[in-house]
């Protein structure tokens, strides 16, 4: 049998990590050996290892216990299960159709038990979320989307119970209500105790004598829809939308989760966003650029007349004030930067070309750019 790794080396911290500390790390490395995500021949391995060192340090009994006694401290039946999901209360999967990109976190949050924590009662189920891409204007503009969207909706008779009526339900005798069996076992650092599921009524401490006549004891029924979302204006890449009551179902009656959809921009062909800040490349000729001119340039929000001052420099930036995306809570802007891209024309008529010879000979050589740079070298 392998040796076991050191679990602060398994997670990459030191043994005075912080259960924050220990969590971000736990997240990170999970996230990159997922059996879901990693399809190396290791990651199974990996990913156990990791969730195991995790479950031991996240617990301060069970952390206790292995700073004093090392792997020894589980070695006689002990449990290393129950350190909290660091994802709060969970990502599952939802299905949108042809919506659906293919996000990497409905494969990696997606399915799992749920595990027990705490007294038997209503639980709010599992947050879904979800990813929506919307076109570069639409995003600063606002719109709205329609998702097809199968959920699971309480019950309307029975309100998630699954049961005929408030008497229809009775306390698990073989837990006690708990939910969960408790076993004792004798080790050598004295009496060890594990608890699971309880096998009768499956963890919600509740036995239905008379099932729903409208559910059937599901306590939920299916629901297909279209659901229309409001994507607000000033969005910006990677923030999220939450629409409540759209995500996992409930448990013993619980509410359902909330539904977040994180937001995906299009790029566009010329707008950059930076915050919400825009960036634009403006091709100009040198000749515009050396005796200034004024120019209608676009905006996200329209076209506004800007002045080239005389001299203007290739890859000069001008800033154009309050043309930038709005906040989206506050409402202000930002602002839009122009940066100018000069074009050197390579075609030109008789006429041009005199006139521009005639400017060449209006220079003397001695203080010609070329000149006044390479005497730099003489130096």
């Amino acid at each position: 049998m392998d040796e076991k790794r050191d679990y602060y080396e398994v997670l990459g911290v030191n043994k005075s990590a912080t259960k924050d500390e220990i969590k971000s790390a736990y997240r990170k490395l999970a996230k990159q050996y997922h059996p879901d995500v990693n399809k190396s021949p290791d990651a199974p391995k990996k990913f156990e290892e990791i969730q195991e060192a995790y479950d031991v340090l996240y617990d301060d009994q069970k952390r206790a216990a292995y700073d004093r006694f090392g792997h020894a401290a589980f070695q006689q039946g002990g449990s290393t299960g129950g350190g909290g999901n660091p994802f709060g209360e969970g990502f599952s999967s939802a299905g949108f159709g042809d919506i659906d990109l293919g996000d990497i976190f409905s494969s990696f949050f997606g399915g799992g038990g749920r595990r027990q924590q705490g007294p038997v009662g209503p639980q709010k189920g599992d947050n879904v979320l979800r990813r929506v891409r919307v076109s570069f204007m639409d995003a600063i503009n606002g719109t709205k989307i329609t998702l097809p969207l199968t959920y699971d909706e309480p019950c309307e008779h029975c309100h998630g119970t699954g049961a005929e009526s408030p008497n229809a339900m009775e306390t698990c005798s073989q837990c006690g209500g708990s939910g969960v069996v408790i076993q004792q076992q004798r080790t050598i650092f004295g009496i060890s105790q594990t608890q699971s599921t309880c096998p009768r009524c499956g963890g919600t401490g509740k036995i239905i004598r008379d099932k729903c006549h409208t559910c059937g004891g599901s306590g939920y029924k299916r629901i297909k829809r279209d659901l229309t979302v409001n994507i607000p204006a000033g969005i910006n890449a990677g923030q999220q939308v939450r629409v409540a009551g759209k995500g996992g179902r409930g448990y013993n009656g619980g509410p359902n989760g909330d539904l977040y959809l994180e937001v995906v921009v299009a790029d566009h062909e010329e707008f950059r966003r930076d915050g919400n800040d825009i960036h634009l490349d403006v091709p100009l000729s040198f000749v515009d650029c050396a005796l200034g001119t004024t120019i209608v340039v676009p905006t996200v929000y329209g076209e506004v007349s800007v002045q080239i001052p005389e001299g203007t420099q290739p890859e000069q930036i001008l800033k154009i004030r309050a043309r930038g995306v709005k906040d989206l809570r506050s409402g202000t802007p930002g602002d839009e930067y122009i940066h100018i891209k000069v074009k050197t024309p390579t075609k030109l008529s008789r006429k041009q070309k005199d006139l521009l010879e005639d400017f060449r000979n209006s220079v003397d050589k001695k203080d010609s750019l070329f000149e006044r740079w390479k005497s730099r070298f003489s130096k």
